[in-house]
């Protein structure tokens, strides 16, 4: 139905920049929100940042003036731009997808494989 292929990320120093994307293909009828979650070693899956199909975002406290997300409804993308990155941004990204395959479909989730960020120096 809907999958999405995640790329980008790897070792970064401190305070360096890395631009993640996540592209939807597939049967996709309409996709509302795209979004970047992250997961840290024994932490929960966290969300990062989100934005919705008119364009509007929100992000978690520990990443806003610092990362920034952006999306491409032609072609049912999403980006995540991460600036002045810290130690503590070390963790696997998933981007998510809330998405139906066909106009009969309800609206439900769908997940990028995930991608390692190490911030260290």
């Amino acid at each position: 139905q809907v999958q999405l292929v995640q790329s980008g990320g790897g070792l970064v120093q401190p305070g360096g920049s890395l631009r993640l994307s996540c592209a939807a293909s597939g049967s996709i009828f309409s996709i509302s929100a795209m979004s970047w979650y992250r997961q840290a070693p024994g932490k929960e899956r966290e969300l990062v940042t989100a934005i919705a199909s008119d364009g509007s975002t929100n992000y978690a406290n520990s990443v806003k003036g610092r990362f920034t997300i952006t999306r491409d409804n032609a072609k049912n993308a999403v980006y995540l731009q991460m600036n002045s990155l810290k130690p503590e941004d070390t963790a696997v990204y998933f981007c998510n997808a809330r998405a139906r395959p066909f106009y009969y479909s309800p609206f439900d989730d769908y997940w990028g494989q995930g991608t390692h960020i190490t911030v260290s120096s």
